[in-house]
């Protein structure tokens, strides 16, 4: 049995559990046992799978200290970073719990039959949403808890009647499995079948593509780069059977500043742009990746306030050494690229994996000539772009790729000359906003985490909400069927 270690990214020294490869056999047999589980489980009634959520929720809580301090040994992510993300991982289980104790969210439909209907008879067809069928999740790097074993992706997976397979995250393997015995612990308190959730460890890519091959896996959620979104992607459907991959790939979350609110605002919009681009070492997928600030004296002050923050900026520990070797290399490509660099945060010779801020600025122009400059860096790294005039933002974000976020900052009194923007960012990304920053994704029934490729592989979905819960569902249509053979849901009370 061929095992691997995790590292702790701050020192860059091997944990010292070793963790097991699954093997083809292992790939089968949670492939073979998730089939199983799907009839009964899919048929279960809500009470039940809100039952079995909420039992979840508590065994984290209940294990709370453990799993903190497994995941951060792991991540080198700090305590109250991985408080807070626990409390939202049960927050998103709950809130799902919440959603299926009734039938609502399955859109049930009823259309009653009308034998005398002229020129034809209509006939009576019932609808609803139905689960999809078994899931495979995997884990997220930057987001051990929260997007990982029992994260969004399995929670509205379970909640729509559909068992799920993780492939753990290489990085937390720790951090899954003690999820996963949560989950475990979960189901079988809540009497379900064995399969509803397994839990798989690699290292590498070997596992997660056997997942996505095997016939009986029906959807796919993934958080990770694009490179790594588009390879499961082409996997799923170069399949007899294609199936639906659901893929958070990146963002550069790009952030307008009005001249007005530049002027007005100039070291809070400074202060603000600083923080969120920072934000747990620039490793969340909404941190903004570029900034337009007016040219002048205006942006200038922006700029002299953001430069200043940003050379004043410790190192932190990034995630791993990928991660922190593709940030260097992605801050190599914008110098090269034309980035002119403004700031710098502080070294840190001495870490294993450092993330040192860096503030880049570049003229609008410079951007069309050399599109590189938007391309994503995953770390601590923000880039200005100067322009002239703001009547150039509207065309310019007509032509950007699919974003998670967009923010506008302006004042009352020039928000509203500004339509043709709005309108032109609401068709490039799936979360637009006003005088606040993007990081930080409430979760609600209204939120949607998703975007236009790239940003995700399927822009119609989102990741977070309640609407996530529609990912692993089809719509099914009965006509003129018998009372005693439909699905509850769609009985006459």
């Amino acid at each position: 049995m061929r095992t691997f270690h995790a590292t702790n990214p701050a020192t860059g020294a091997p944990l010292p559990d070793a963790w097991p490869v699954a093997t083809d056999a292992d790939v089968d047999r949670a492939c073979a046992a998730a089939a199983r589980a799907f009839a009964p489980y899919a048929a279960s009634d809500g009470a039940t799978r809100s039952a079995f959520l909420h039992r979840i929720a508590d065994a984290l809580e209940a294990d709370r200290e453990a799993i903190v301090s497994v995941a951060g040994a792991e991540s080198g992510l700090p305590e109250g970073r991985l408080t807070g993300e626990l409390g939202r991982t049960t927050g998103q289980l709950r809130m799902f719990a919440e959603l299926v104790a009734d039938d609502d969210w399955r859109d049930v439909r009823v259309e009653v039959a009308d034998p005398d209907r002229a020129p034809a008879p209509k006939p009576e067809v019932r609808s609803m949403k139905r689960a999809l069928g078994p899931v495979v999740v995997f884990g997220a790097s930057n987001f051990p808890l929260a997007f990982s074993t029992a994260g969004g992706d399995t929670a509205s997976a379970l909640a729509a009647g559909c068992p799920v397979i993780v492939k753990a995250h290489p990085g937390h393997p720790g951090t899954a499995d003690r999820v996963a015995r949560a989950v475990q612990a979960a189901a079988r308190d809540t009497g379900l079948p064995d399969g509803v959730f397994t839990v798989l460890f690699d290292d590498g890519h070997e596992v997660g593509t056997a997942l996505v091959r095997d016939p009986r896996v029906r959807a796919v959620g993934f958080t990770g780069s694009r490179a790594g979104g588009d390879a499961l992607v082409r996997i799923a459907a170069e399949r007899p059977v294609p199936i639906p991959v659901y893929a958070e790939m990146g963002s550069i979350n790009p952030v307008f500043v009005l001249p007005g609110a530049a002027a007005a605002r100039t070291e809070a919009i400074a202060e603000g742009l600083h923080g969120s681009f920072t934000l747990g070492v620039g490793q969340f997928c909404t941190n903004p990746g570029v900034a337009f600030v007016p040219s002048g004296a205006v942006g200038d002050a922006v700029r002299t306030a953001l430069a200043a923050r940003t050379a004043a900026t410790p190192a932190g520990t990034m995630l791993n050494a990928r991660v922190c070797e593709a940030y260097g290399q992605g801050v190599d490509a914008l110098r090269a690229a034309g980035g002119r660099e403004i700031a710098s945060g502080a070294a840190a010779d001495d870490a294993a994996t450092p993330g040192v801020a860096h503030a880049f600025e570049v003229e609008l122009d410079a951007i069309r000539e050399a599109p590189a400059l938007l391309h994503e860096v995953f770390g601590p790294t923000t880039l200005l772009v100067r322009y002239d005039d703001a009547a150039e933002l509207a065309p310019f974000a007509a032509s950007i790729e699919g974003q998670l976020t967009a923010t506008v900052h302006g004042e009352a009194d020039e928000l509203g000359g500004h339509d043709a923007l709005f309108s032109a960012l609401a068709d490039r990304v799936g979360r637009v906003i006003v005088n606040q920053w993007p990081t930080g994704v409430e979760v609600g029934p209204a939120m949607v985490h998703g975007g236009p490729y790239p940003a995700t592989s399927d822009g119609r979905s989102t990741s977070v909400g309640t609407h996530a819960i529609d990912r692993f569902t089809r719509l099914v249509a009965y006509q003129n069927v018998p009372q005693e053979l439909l699905p509850a849901p769609l009985r006459d009370a």
